[in-house]
């Protein structure tokens, strides 16, 4: 199986596993600035050299190496599932993606059709109701989740735990993991641990939101999102993630984890 989602610099500094919606764009170019003491022009995920990928075959015997030696410092990042799947609604479900056109071609079709959800008419951009939207769409969630169905759950709203798992199951160990919400202390200390070529200020660069403008503007507090059925579904979902990095599932409002995650409980439980 290998590691899909890694990434590692050139220089060989770090590994990092990519989890969607966890500012992973950020990290991509940040990681790309220490070895070359500039930024990518364009979106991270589109470079095809400056940054070894999993998804590029000359890179996997480097990745392979580098990982299963434990000899290069690796970290990955995670986010509040409250906050993630709602950032995967707005940008995925509502907006219209780099190309101009609707992501995943005919699903949006089918999820309102099917579930019922609007988007903000064919431009994402007329009033509609955020909330019982917001809310059918997590039932559609829960069924590709739970049944694949009506189709297999995609990287963006699937769990974070099971992005995390991969790296450990196929022989990784992760020295740090990064919550999206404390960025600047969980990046900073993974720099500290590392060679870089260019020193990295985090409190300068720019935040590398690939997805911001896709979609509408939530008009919301987080937490009117959620009712208790909403919760409940949540819950079935991401349990694993609320549970080993330590975000408060009682309160949707509460983005910041309510503990220290607990590496050697990570790895046991995802290997």
């Amino acid at each position: 199986m290998g590691f899909p989602g890694t990434w590692m610099t050139t220089s060989e500094s770090m590994v990092y596993r990519v989890v969607p919606k966890c500012a992973c764009s950020t990290i991509g170019q940040i990681m790309y600035y220490s070895d070359h003491g500039t930024f990518f022009d364009g979106d991270i995920h589109d470079a095809a050299s400056g940054l070894h990928k999993w998804a590029m075959e000359d890179s996997q015997a480097q990745i392979v190496r580098a990982v299963t030696s434990h000899q290069v410092y690796s970290f990955t990042c995670v986010r509040n599932p409250y906050t993630r799947i709602l950032s995967s609604f707005f940008d995925k479900i509502c907006g219209i993606q780099r190309n101009g056109k609707r992501y995943r071609g005919n699903m949006v079709p089918m999820l309102m059709q099917k579930y019922g959800v609007d988007v903000g008419g064919a431009s994402g951009e007329e009033p509609f109701d955020q909330i019982a939207s917001f809310r059918r769409f997590l039932l559609f969630v829960r069924d590709t989740i739970r049944w694949r169905k009506p189709m297999d759950p995609d990287i963006h709203w699937s769990a974070t735990s099971g992005h995390v798992s991969t790296f450990i199951a196929n022989g990784g160990r992760y020295d740090r993991i990064v919550w999206t919400e404390t960025f600047n202390d969980g990046m900073g200390q993974v720099l500290d641990r590392i060679d870089a070529r260019h020193a990295v200020d985090l409190d300068a660069i720019p935040r590398f939101n690939e997805s911001e403008g896709h979609g509408p503007r939530r008009a919301h507090p987080v937490e009117a999102y959620f009712d208790d059925l909403s919760m409940h579904l949540m819950w079935e979902i991401y349990h694993r993630d609320f549970r080993l990095f330590r975000y408060d599932f009682h309160n949707p409002g509460n983005k910041l984890p309510l503990g220290e995650i607990d590496l050697d409980e990570v790895h046991a439980k995802l290997s």
